[in-house]
């Protein structure tokens, strides 16, 4: 078995568990660049949320599965802790290990497509040269309308993001098995702009206002400015990420752990 260690760390912590892995006899290798990703028969991250984001979309290009080690603050997508190097190694060397398959969101924005994780976020612009106000998004489910959202902005989540800035924003928990998006508008001005659950088999399109114009981010990377000429949808992605786990019915266990 190939194991790659993909780190946002000091290379000296990196070292340490490679130094682990070889003594249980695996093969191990230090991955310094995206593309090594497709040498691995399977990945362990050490990092905080951000660098298992990355590593993630670029593992679920050749499905191949992670699990990830916090090295930052909640690690709500991390299965370990710092602390817990032995579990870690017994749960990456077991061939029949549970593995969770993470929806993802795929995002077209006038042709150009990217994946993402956690979710979709349309905010409004702030400038000195705008005028502080809300923005009304009109969503389209399958080409016909759902609704339309009066607030500061809105996000699609996966489940995954969930916990996410759809969290924060008011949205629902969902686990990571659920075959659902969550639409959650941002500090909504009127009652009617509520969260919307919608199945993943959806095709979700936007539409602006003529004259405004709203600013897109995925998994927190702003992929562009978005206005009425602009076409942006949003599916599910052909492929998932794939993370490993300990206890595949344990969500909400973490979960209330990180929170609390």
């Amino acid at each position: 078995m190939r194991i790659g260690i993909y780190y946002n760390v000091a290379r000296e912590i990196a070292e340490s568990f490679r130094a682990c892995l070889q003594k249980s006899g695996a093969e191990v290798k230090i991955l310094t660049r995206d593309e090594e990703i497709c040498e691995c028969d399977r990945m362990i991250v050490l990092g905080g949320d951000g660098t298992i984001l990355h590593a993630a979309k670029r593992a679920a290009t050749w499905g191949i599965p992670l699990v990830g080690v916090n090295y930052g603050r909640l690690g709500f997508l991390t299965e370990f802790e710092q602390d817990e190097t032995d579990s870690l190694i017994e749960l990456i060397l077991d061939e029949n290990c549970p593995c969770i398959e993470r929806t993802m969101l795929e995002i077209t924005l006038n042709g150009t497509t990217c994946l993402c994780l956690n979710e979709l976020a349309l905010l409004r612009e702030i400038s000195p040269e705008r005028a502080n106000r809300v923005e009304s998004v009109a969503v389209r489910l399958n080409g016909s309308k759902a609704g339309d959202f009066v607030a500061d902005g809105l996000i699609v989540a996966t489940p995954t993001g969930s916990t996410a800035y759809s969290l924060s924003a008011g949205g629902s928990i969902a686990t990571p098995d659920c075959g659902i998006f969550l639409l959650t508008p941002v500090c909504a001005f009127s009652l009617k702009s509520r969260p919307i659950i919608c199945p993943d088999s959806s095709l979700l399109s936007f539409g602006i206002s003529e004259g405004d114009f709203l600013m897109a981010y995925g998994d927190g990377v702003f992929l562009g400015k978005v206005g009425a000429e602009d076409r942006i949808t949003v599916k599910k992605a052909d492929r998932s990420a794939r993370f490993l786990t300990r206890d595949i019915r344990g969500f909400f266990a973490r979960l209330t752990k990180k929170i609390n």
